[in-house]
């Protein structure tokens, strides 16, 4: 089975990415845990580049990942309980991880939440407020009657998401393989030529148009069920093309139509939202705009994933170490932005100045908080490390990586 180090390289990137686009989130008008004194849309243009398309992106890769390690099971089961044994290997990557980040990581989030937010504030200080998170206290409202919810996994809902996800696909694997064998060879030949565009393109738009009035975005997994359409959706189509040279050589070709698409798709979605602040649009605009935006979201992914096909770099040094260290990164990231980003108010920074700032300093101690975890053998599980770090160097690949 050919590595796929083009594909470690986009994972690397999109997750890198989502620290960019949260620091961005404490400086623009939409609701956050924390925001900047300066919040306001000038922005929103540049996040909207990656707003329709950073997650399904990190999903579809998931499922690329999730075919190679449920092959490589496949290959070895000889019996129900090597299947059941790697639905566990999966759960106990992903479910400590969510669990932990949940109980430990996440709090200091809803604590600076609370602390900005609360009509009148709040000063009980943190672990008054600690305890009251973890018996799910009801009692912090705003104005308005909105009650923040806790205990809380926050930006952590991917993970509880992606476990869902591979549980459902473990199912169709081990009940209807022949099912699942045969969409993917009907999925590769629907994706030739304009196909490739048009199918998937079509999907995210229906989607879009027929559940986002009637789903908002929740990430409560109970009720969203938009975002359950679109990103097991993509997931389930990156499962089913992993190993099919031909989509993928398909999208190496068409990378470049989808740039265009993408950036012109983008072009229109933002002029749109910065026309129709105050007045609400006709409903066939809404209904073009709901299109545009599966256009975009699927043309970003197309020319991503042509480009890296072209032009990422191999497997090497850096690419060993950062493959590691994405999914501990991850889960600190946010915690450490808000934690940041409310203490730094005390100096007044400029946003031109305190941006790039939060985003070095968030790098820096992510970083040097995964050079702690990667060597304590009991905190290695928490962050979805195995217990031991392997004892040779070997070639990465999303072959082997699939959080």
């Amino acid at each position: 089975m050919q590595r796929r180090h083009d594909l470690d390289w986009v994972r690397v990137c999109a997750f890198g990415l989502l620290v960019l686009y949260h620091v961005g989130m404490y400086y623009v008008s939409w609701d956050w845990h924390v925001k900047s004194p300066d919040a306001g849309s000038a922005l929103e243009p540049f996040m909207m580049l990656s707003s329709p398309w950073r997650l399904s992106l990190l999903f579809l890769v998931s499922g690329v990942a999730t075919a190679f390690l449920l092959g490589k099971a496949q290959r070895t089961a000889a019996s129900t309980g090597d299947r059941v044994r790697f639905l566990g290997g999966r759960s106990w990557r992903l479910l400590p991880p969510l669990i932990f980040g949940m109980l430990v990581v996440v709090p200091p989030q809803s604590y600076y939440q609370v602390v900005e937010q609360l009509p009148g504030g709040y000063h009980e200080g943190f672990l008054v407020f600690y305890g009251r998170y973890l018996t799910a206290y009801p009692g912090f409202c705003d104005t308005e009657g909105g009650c923040l919810a806790i205990p809380t996994w926050n930006h952590l809902w991917f993970v509880a998401y992606l476990w869902v996800y591979t549980v459902a696909l473990w199912l169709l694997w081990t009940l209807s393989p022949r099912v699942l064998d045969a969409a993917g060879g009907g999925l590769a030949k629907a994706l030739k030529g304009w196909g490739l565009l048009l199918w998937p393109i079509l999907f995210f738009a229906m989607a879009r148009a027929a559940l986002i009035g009637i789903f908002d975005s929740t990430h409560a997994l109970v009720d969203d069920w938009y975002n359950h359409v679109q990103y097991f959706g993509i997931f389930l189509l990156g499962f089913l093309i992993a190993r099919s040279e031909g989509v993928w050589a398909a999208m190496q070709r068409s990378r470049g139509i989808a740039l265009v698409l993408w950036l012109g798709s983008w072009l229109a979605i933002v002029t749109y939202f910065a026309h129709f602040v105050e007045v609400a649009p006709p409903q066939w605009l809404r209904l073009l705009m709901r299109a545009a935006w599966g256009l975009n979201q699927w043309c970003a992914i197309v020319a991503i994933l042509g480009f890296a096909r072209s032009l990422a770099p191999g497997d090497g040094p850096v690419l060993r170490y950062l493959v590691p260290a994405v999914f501990p990164i991850y889960i600190l990231h946010q915690t450490v932005i808000v934690v940041l980003a409310h203490h730094f108010k005390a100096f007044g920074l400029a946003p031109w100045i305190e941006g790039p700032v939060l985003v070095m300093l968030t790098f820096a101690l992510c970083f040097a908080g995964y050079e702690v975890i990667r060597r304590m053998r009991w905190l290695r599980p928490l962050f979805g490390l195995t217990a031991a770090a392997p004892a040779t160097r070997a070639s990465s690949g999303v072959d082997a990586r699939a959080a």
